[in-house]
């Protein structure tokens, strides 16, 4: 999944790593954080963490990379465990599988 913290920025820090979901879908869970969803009433934000209440855009991402709703080309990471799935099946680019930033 793409994870972008919002925390009061229409911009922020992303990563792609794997999130693992509730029975419903309504909570994800991503490296010992829990997110609820907004059910549709965020600002640019789709998801909250519960700890702290920032707000997150978590999405499938997309295979022409172009997952940030703003910021442009700014540098997302990549989680190790993702990597080459993220590159072969998602973007279609094995060539790129080394990569940790897209």
């Amino acid at each position: 999944m793409y994870i972008e913290c919002k925390d009061g920025n229409l911009t922020g820090d992303a990563r792609i790593g794997r999130v693992g979901f509730s029975k419903t879908g309504k909570t994800l869970y991503y490296k010992g954080k829990t997110f609820q969803s907004l059910k549709g009433n965020g600002f640019k934000s789709n998801f909250y963490e519960v700890e702290t209440k920032a707000d997150y855009w978590i999405s499938g991402p997309k295979k022409n990379g172009e997952d940030r709703l703003y910021g442009g080309r700014v540098p997302i990471e990549i989680d190790e465990d993702v990597r080459e799935e993220y590159w072969k099946k998602v973007r279609g680019l094995p060539e790129r599988a080394h990569e940790s930033e897209a």
